[in-house]
């Protein structure tokens, strides 16, 4: 394992695979799948109000149900440490994927 994170990533399809591997435990999948949505909720907060208020709460609701998924569940150290956009995009893929049922949400 240590020496897939000291690797660099020439794409995010080399990343994904070690992305979701960080991503075993099903409430850490779970909770992420909860701050994804949130993400969304508090963006169309932010369209339909126009109340930036909202947007300001975006980091807070993505990163905040991940990391508690990360630190309680996981065990591990969230990716976004190393791998900040890759790990952002990350997240809506693998959101993606569980809302098409390719991931066991």
């Amino acid at each position: 394992m240590a020496a897939i994170e000291a690797q660099k990533f020439e794409s995010f399809r080399d990343f994904y695979p070690f992305y979701l591997q960080e991503h075993r435990n099903r409430i850490c999948r779970r909770l992420h799948f909860i701050g994804t949505s949130l993400v969304f909720a508090t963006v169309i907060a932010t369209i339909t109000t126009g109340n930036m208020l909202w947007l300001a709460t975006t980091p807070l609701a993505g990163y905040g149900f991940a990391w508690i998924g990360h630190f309680f569940f996981e065990h591990n150290r969230p990716a976004t440490f190393k791998y900040p956009f890759y790990s952002f995009l990350g997240d809506f893929v693998m959101f993606k994927d569980m809302l098409l049922g390719r991931i066991e949400r």
